[in-house]
């Protein structure tokens, strides 16, 4: 029968981060938050609720221009988007953080999904063919293919 693992505290999970070259330092966003970073990706930690383990209150992203950026799927291409930069995400990039993702999922202990597994996953899918579906009938934009030939 597997041994149960005791899990560890956030100061261990933090020393932990720490000796796999991981770059930890207090974050802006939280209070007891910690920014943690590596190969050009971050995350926030902060301490789990009942004293052991940690929980990701900022999720994993690409850092842009000093932010955490997330991806955005627009179906036609990923791309990566914070509050003040939209870029292609590059296959570099998104391989990066997948490594990220994958070594700060297995240090804090927290569940492997299977379709995280196998790639990374888009945080907002923003496809143009949907884009306005949500607003009532009258205000969605008319879609190209139902215009008039003439003005297209």
């Amino acid at each position: 029968m597997p041994k149960k693992t005791k899990p560890l505290s956030f100061d261990e999970i933090v020393s932990r981060l720490r000796s796999l070259q991981f770059d930890v330092r207090p974050a802006s966003q939280g209070a007891n938050g910690m920014l943690v970073a590596k190969y050009g990706c971050a995350a926030v930690l902060a301490p789990a609720e009942k004293g052991q383990g940690a929980v990701l209150t900022v999720k994993s992203g690409v850092l842009l221009a000093g932010e955490i950026a997330h991806i955005l799927d627009r179906g036609f291409q990923k791309m990566l988007t914070n509050s003040k930069i939209t870029v292609a995400a590059t296959a570099d990039r998104l391989k990066a953080l997948h490594l990220f993702q994958e070594e700060l999922t297995e240090v804090i202990g927290a569940e492997s999904f299977y379709n995280q597994a196998l790639g990374t996953t888009s945080d907002v899918y923003m496809y143009d063919r949907v884009k306005g579906r949500d607003l009532p009938a009258a205000k969605r934009p008319v879609p190209a293919w139902e215009l008039p030939a003439e003005t297209h």
